[in-house]
């Protein structure tokens, strides 16, 4: 929900979300930079590679950024458009055979399985969003060891001209909150807000706040 090269269009001319988010994809050749997101990175670099779950996989960059660093990914988005996008850049990067891409509205579906890694970043939209069950399946599938990692924005970037009053972001107290992690189980490794550099749409470089939780499942 970062991306401001075109008007938004309105959710509610839409038949569903599928439809929305595959016309904000289809509206340009990208609409990303391309570039793995800077905390992922930051945190990920240098752990042992094992299975990966990127939740909004969107065109694909993360998830092929972690498959060139040995990760066994499953990259989910609710967009077609998206996932047929992200398959041509991770066949283009060579890594086409380590990543599973797979359709999910995850307010209704989510991928089966266990992973050492679970990435949600910037899981935001316009419409309905069941954020906090969606995060609460997300740590549900960190395996024994493994890290649940969660970014997202602190509010609408300051050059937004129509901020949208319904959408609400959470600060990482909440977010962390609405895990409702059980005691015992889980080690906080990071919860707090962070300043980000993002070029705005006119070209020029600006800041937004950002937040990240972290969490690591215990071993058993």
């Amino acid at each position: 929900m970062t991306d401001h090269s075109h008007e938004t269009p309105a959710v509610e001319e839409f038949g569903s979300m599928e439809e929305y988010w595959d016309d904000r994809y289809g509206q340009d050749d990208r609409i990303w930079s391309g570039n793995p997101n800077v905390v992922l990175v930051r945190e990920v670099t240098g752990t042992p590679p094992g299975r990966a779950l990127d939740l909004g996989s969107g065109e694909g960059a993360d998830a092929v950024w972690l498959a060139r660093q040995g990760w066994r990914v499953t990259g989910t988005d609710i967009s077609g458009v998206a996932l047929g996008r992200a398959a041509e850049h991770a066949a283009a990067e060579g890594v086409a055979d380590r990543i599973d891409w797979q359709r999910h509205d995850l307010g209704e579906s989510f991928p089966e399985g266990s992973y050492d890694l679970v990435s949600a970043q910037y899981l935001h939209s316009y419409g309905e969003l069941p954020r906090e069950k969606i995060l609460r399946s997300a740590a549900s599938a960190v395996a024994p060891g493994g890290v649940l990692l969660i970014v997202g924005h602190c509010g609408f970037a300051p050059w937004e001209e129509n901020p949208h009053p319904d959408v609400h972001f959470p600060t990482p107290e909440e977010v962390l909150e609405s895990l409702e992690l059980p005691d015992g189980e889980w080690e906080v490794q990071i919860c707090e807000e962070h300043d980000r550099s993002q070029t705005g749409p006119d070209g020029r470089p600006g800041h937004r706040r950002d937040n990240t939780v972290k969490v690591r499942r215990l071993p058993k």
